[in-house]
């Protein structure tokens, strides 16, 4: 089990420093600034597009890579908890303009809040979207029911609940030991 723990850590850095080296090249571009008619962007350049996906858990709101998105439950209200080493294991979905609604999403129960660090994040239903670091396809589901950073995350449905099924894989320690 000391072996998985550690190398669920060492993957989880390594990924991380590639989703930093990824998010540092997007944020250095000047001063353009995009048209009115542009459809909104991810941080990543990517379309700020939230949609619904059926994966091993249910229907669950994914971006426009088919990323599963989750709620944080420390988080209060759309003011976001997850700062640091936590933002880079669970990347929030940032967002420039407004995000759009996907087929199945309730555009009425999207919206933006204001990170700590002043970025626009994506909201659902009140509560602020991040991806997992570790979900390295669409539809992967690693972070469902994963304590760390001293609360649980869960996939949310297309109501804005979060999803309590878990994943249907062998994966055990409610989270792969991440220990936060």
């Amino acid at each position: 089990m000391t072996r998985n723990r550690s190398r669920s850590i060492v993957m989880l850095g390594a990924g991380g420093l590639a989703l930093l080296a990824a998010v540092s090249a997007g944020c250095g571009g000047g001063g353009a600034t995009a048209a009115s008619s542009a459809p909104p962007k991810t941080a990543s350049g990517q379309s700020a597009t939230v949609g619904i996906s059926n994966t091993g858990i249910g229907q669950i709101l994914v971006d426009s890579q088919g990323g599963t998105l989750y709620l944080f439950k420390a988080d209060q209200g759309t003011k976001s908890a997850c700062t640091g080493a936590c933002a880079v294991a669970w990347p929030p979905l940032l967002v420039t303009g407004k995000p759009t609604a996907g087929s199945g999403v309730n555009a009425s129960l999207l919206g933006t809040a204001t990170r700590p660090e002043g970025k626009t994040q994506v909201t659902y239903s009140g509560h602020p979207l991040y991806l997992f670091a570790q979900d390295q396809k669409a539809g992967e589901t690693n972070g469902q029911g994963v304590s760390a950073f001293g609360a649980a995350w869960f996939a949310l449905n297309s109501a804005g609940n979060q999803v309590s099924a878990q994943p249907s894989s062998s994966r055990t320690g409610g989270g792969g030991g991440l220990g936060y």
